[in-house]
């Protein structure tokens, strides 16, 4: 089975120059988890999730590791800080993806090794964004098929 066969098209994408208030926005009425970044040609520039959300609210490491303490209430206050910055502010920009033609075990490896739940997917000859596949996706696939088949 190929990823072309599972994955859903019309993804829901944000520019670099999105606000995050937006990208939150999108999420939370999408009930969906995060948003590829393309650019003016619908390439992949990177990924916002809403772990990278609510990693900008964490004390920094080096602060904790002095003998800080970290102030949990506080730490939610700074998600307002947060809102204000652009999706290039907070995205991933080491983003893994695959093609269409893929099949889709491997995909689901892909996403297994990197520790992701769903990854874009790009059209192999010209690199545009065409679709996105979950490991929810794949497995919904694999079950229907072991019903049918």
């Amino acid at each position: 089975m190929k990823v072309s066969e599972t994955m859903t098209v019309g993804v829901k994408t944000a520019t670099p120059d999105t606000p995050v208030k937006e990208l939150a926005n999108i999420m939370c009425l999408n009930n969906i988890s995060g948003l590829p970044v393309v650019d003016e040609q619908n390439k992949i520039v990177g990924v916002v999730s809403e772990k990278d959300l609510l990693k900008r609210m964490f004390p920094d490491m080096s602060d904790l590791a002095e003998g800080g303490k970290p102030d949990f209430e506080d730490m939610e206050k700074n998600y307002s800080n947060t809102l204000d910055l652009k999706a290039s502010d907070i995205m991933t920009t080491n983003v893994a993806y695959v093609s269409s033609d893929m099949p889709i075990m491997k995909a689901a490896t892909m996403m297994c090794a990197r520790n992701i739940r769903r990854i874009p997917v790009v059209d192999k000859d010209d690199g545009k964004l065409v679709g996105i596949i979950s490991i929810g996706d794949v497995h919904k696939a694999i079950y229907q098929e072991a019903l049918t088949g």
